[in-house]
């Protein structure tokens, strides 16, 4: 099930008792989801919901909250809709329902954010606010580099309500307006999960962070092995530039090399690709790697010296870009 399906179902399903906080969530979801509709002089509140689950909660709450009975419409999957969406409408006394919610104020006017109660309430009804808006317009994208849990705003005085509202929990949420529609967003992984622990999706908060911690390792094993790769590829490189300055510095010393210095060199030449550890243990008797790295930096500076004074290339005569590439 995806994060955003998967989160909405919870919440759907999560219990909450307190009237202040089932009030402020019947206002934040009629306020996200829908609006007032003037039909035949009458004002009618309607929600559209994605979920059924969210659309029978919604329908609950107004009926034990407020007495009002809503029809339910079922609106078939076709066109640019990719599924099933339902509408929660009230049509029998919506003005009074939208005076009760919040939607109006006292002079009849639509509230534009969310309602004053629900904006000076306590801490459960911005948890509660939060959830209803969730429900109506909310998702959460899988944990990775854009992650984010994103609400769609009717306008931006409600997007500033909510960003308000995250606020007073404690969370840090920004409003933005993407192509002419509000949005709040929360991109921080330690915030998203903050957020759904406060909304009440305990399960849906352990799935992400499972999916985020699994993301997380992956990526630094990826980036682990990239960089084992590098290092390889830039030690291997380097092993092979010195062999090739090596083997020209023994053709411009010729047989005037002393021994220990020539023993190092046809070393470095015998094995191209080993460390200088390496190199050090092929030695006889063992030798540190400081030891030969010591004796070839003065077999190339002896053959480099020598060169100069006949006038010829150098130690790196030999060398190719790519050897050169680190």
């Amino acid at each position: 099930m995806a994060m955003t399906a998967k989160v909405k179902d919870e919440l759907s399903r999560h219990e909450v008792t307190k009237p202040c906080c089932r009030k402020a969530e019947v206002a934040a979801t009629l306020r996200f989801a829908g609006g007032l509709h003037i039909i035949g002089g009458r004002i009618v509140v309607e929600a559209e919901l994605d979920t059924a689950n969210a659309a029978r909660r919604l329908r609950r709450e107004i009926h034990e909250l407020y007495g009002q009975t809503p029809e339910v419409l079922v609106l078939a999957a076709g066109g640019l809709r990719k599924g099933s969406r339902y509408v929660v409408r009230v049509v029998q006394d919506g003005e009074a329902l939208a005076r009760q919610t919040g939607l109006i104020d006292g002079r009849g006017r639509p509230v534009r954010g969310l309602p004053p109660k629900v904006v000076s309430g306590s801490v459960c009804d911005a948890e509660a606010a939060w959830r209803g808006a969730f429900l109506a317009h909310g998702s959460l994208t899988e944990p990775g580099r854009s992650s984010a849990l994103e609400l769609t705003c009717p306008g931006p005085e409600a997007a500033l309500a909510l960003v308000g509202a995250a606020r007073r929990l404690g969370i840090s949420a920004k409003a933005r307006e993407v192509r002419g529609i509000d949005r709040v967003v929360i991109r921080d992984g330690d915030a998203i999960g903050a957020m759904l622990t406060r909304l009440g999706a305990h399960d849906a908060v352990l799935a992400w962070e499972e999916r985020r911690m699994r993301r997380e390792v992956r990526a630094t094993a990826n980036r682990l092995a990239n960089f084992d790769d590098a290092n390889l590829r830039r030690s291997a490189r380097a092993a092979v530039a010195a062999g090739s300055r090596v083997g020209r510095a023994l053709e411009i010393l010729g047989d005037d090399i002393p021994d220990h210095l020539r023993e190092a060199g046809q070393l470095r030449l015998q094995h191209k690709q080993a460390s200088l550890e390496e190199l050090g243990q092929l030695a006889q008797p063992a030798m540190t790697k400081d030891a030969v790295a010591g004796r070839i930096r003065r077999l190339l500076a002896m053959a480099d010296k020598r060169a100069e004074d006949l006038g010829i290339p150098g130690t790196d005569a030999n060398l190719t870009p790519d050897m050169l590439d680190s």
